[in-house]
């Protein structure tokens, strides 16, 4: 599990929380010192969709989730270590049966 992000060193942390679905999703922005702009967050059990605008990278840090792209019919598992890739201007459904904890890489 080496390869899961642990930390980031001097970020400048959103004090507010952004909360969607309910509270099945909870997340703060982050900002990197060279100004890359990232969240982090926490998805509840909860089947949801997602919107994108810029393209993304979801990396799990903690539990797992099933997620399904836009026009795909496959769910597929993504844990602890792994990272998947959404287009921008697309969708991706999520499927979570425990706490899913993320780091959404933009751009």
């Amino acid at each position: 599990m080496s390869n899961i992000t642990a930390q980031f060193p001097n970020v400048t942390v959103a004090t507010t929380a952004s909360v969607y679905f309910d509270g099945k999703c909870i997340s703060h922005g982050i900002t990197l010192a060279d100004g890359t702009k990232k969240s982090v967050g926490v998805v509840l059990p909860a089947t949801l969709t997602f919107n994108t605008g810029a393209p993304e990278i979801m990396e799990c840090t903690a539990g797992s989730c099933e997620y399904k792209l836009a026009g795909s019919e496959n769910w597929v598992k993504s844990s602890a270590g792994e990272k998947f890739s959404i287009p921008g201007n697309s969708c991706f459904d999520i499927r979570v049966t425990e706490p899913y904890h993320y780091i959404c890489h933009f751009g």
